[in-house]
């Protein structure tokens, strides 16, 4: 008999605790979850998933302003009426029919307050001691607030509050243009709000491809997003007019509501990491290369441990976390060696992976750029989506350093970049890839025919593909 009560207890049920538990309770292990708000967490209930929702519907009424004579399906009105509602409701019902049903077979301790140390094995929660062999923490981060005077004393939206809304703000002011920031502000702007985007970097999504952001911001001022890159805040207040938010360069912006998107931050107070000796800095928790933090058997997964934020890699982290637990130590993985890509949803999309340019000309690595653009192939002017490109950095051999995909469908299509840098395949494999046609993805193949087409410029290999044609 174990003298542990459960075998795994996750602290946290994001998409890393998650992972974790629905994973462990399948290989018939003892699972305890404790969550302190929702199943889902961040992802779920106030990120990824309701903002995709807002785009989407977002998306449904910009179609009907820029095609009026457009007809929409009768489903779809009740959402351009009242959107938050129906993010809502399906929230709900995604929560209540489909995601907890994962989660019967796990001791679930929701929303009865967070969990807190006792020492290594054990943990506290509503006065409830709980003991584990292994603990994998999973807690995730918070929006993070910058100290810009007067921002404490006005009403500020976030993303925890942002989908409680009744009604769309007739203008909106967005600090940040990250990932959120941009989503938000071409939400908010299709939907009919007058946005603002006031950001301290030079240009948007400013983590990406300096070209895929100025053709994104090109994009933005078509649809009368206003972004005003590589300002500094002097402070924000409330008004007669509003909440006013003022520049160190002299502009002035007042709007109904201010949306805060400026980072996300890791509060891990309320654990008492200290009890269980489990080392953090301002970071996150400190893990090692197999996700162990500084006690062996507890393991940080996700947000929490500050290497990614992305619920995608939280995941990723959470399975590879449960399969170093069990894993002798040459079997081990080394979750840094797994590449990560990512995607803004905005229109059009943003996608990444891989080094970028930037980090290729500071190590001087030699490489060469592939691109091919969207305007230039048939289905995507027929489409009417001809705007982005594709583009790789690769070595003149094929092996492949990094691609930035701008436009329709990049989300999908950076997938097969990710596993081709992961697995070492070279633009040669990808060209003999059949891709299916007429997609979006079959551009991902041209820009390996088009890196193939210019080795032809050798003379030596059109003189060797001559001679081995002629004598085959």
């Amino acid at each position: 008999m174990s003298k542990y009560e459960y075998d795994v207890l996750t602290i946290g049920l994001g998409p890393a605790g998650m992972a974790v538990s629905a994973m462990a309770i399948e290989m018939g292990l003892r699972v305890c979850a404790i969550e302190a708000r929702k199943i889902g967490g961040e992802c779920m209930n106030v990120g990824c998933i309701p903002s995709k929702a807002l785009l989407r519907i977002s998306e449904h009424r910009h179609a009907v302003t820029r095609f009026p004579e457009m007809e929409l399906e009768p489903m779809a009105l009740p959402a351009l009426r009242k959107p938050f509602e129906k993010i809502a409701r399906d929230l709900k019902y995604i929560n209540e029919a489909k995601t907890k049903k994962m989660f019967d077979k796990v001791d679930l301790i929701l929303a009865e307050g967070k969990a807190r140390f006792v020492n290594s094995h054990t943990v506290e929660v509503n006065g409830r001691r709980i003991s584990s062999r292994r603990i994998f923490i999973a807690a995730g981060t918070e929006p993070a607030v910058p100290p810009i005077p007067g921002l404490k004393d006005v009403e500020i939206l976030t993303n925890n509050n942002l989908f409680q809304l009744e009604t769309v703000p007739a203008s909106l002011t967005i600090l940040g243009g990250g990932a959120i920031g941009c989503e938000m502000a071409q939400a908010f702007r299709r939907l009919g709000s007058e946005v603002t985007i006031v950001h301290m970097d030079p240009h948007l999504v400013p983590i990406g491809d300096p070209a895929a952001s100025k053709l994104l911001e090109e994009h933005f001022e078509k649809e009368g997003i206003r972004a005003l890159n590589g300002r500094r805040i002097k402070s924000v207040s409330n008004s007669d007019e509003g909440i006013v938010l003022e520049t160190e360069e002299g502009e002035r912006v007042v709007s109904e509501k201010i949306l805060v998107a400026a980072g996300r931050r890791v509060d891990l107070r309320s654990l008492d990491l200290d009890k269980a000796g489990v080392t953090s800095d301002k970071r996150g928790i400190t893990v090692d290369k197999y996700l162990r933090t500084s006690q062996r058997h507890i393991f940080a997964v996700g947000d929490c441990n500050g290497h990614a934020q992305l619920s995608h890699a939280a995941m990723h982290q959470g399975m590879i976390a449960l399969m170093n637990a069990m894993l002798p130590g040459p079997m081990k993985k080394n979750f840094k060696k797994f590449t990560i890509p990512w995607t803004v949803f905005t229109d059009p999309e943003i996608s990444y992976v891989g080094k970028r340019e930037k980090e290729l000309k500071e190590a001087g690595v030699a490489y060469e750029t592939i691109q091919v653009n969207y305007g230039d192939y048939g289905a995507a002017i027929a489409e009417n989506v001809a705007v982005g490109f594709v583009k790789v950095f690769a070595s003149k051999a094929g092996k492949i350093y990094g691609a930035s995909i701008v436009g329709r469908g990049s989300g999908e299509m950076i997938n097969e970049w990710a596993l081709a840098i992961q697995y070492g395949l070279r633009l040669h494999q990808i060209m003999l890839q059949q891709h299916s046609f007429p997609t979006m993805g079959f551009l991902s193949k041209r820009v390996a025919e088009t890196w193939m087409m210019k080795r032809m410029g050798s003379s030596l290999l059109r003189k060797m593909a001559r001679f081995l044609y002629r004598i085959g």
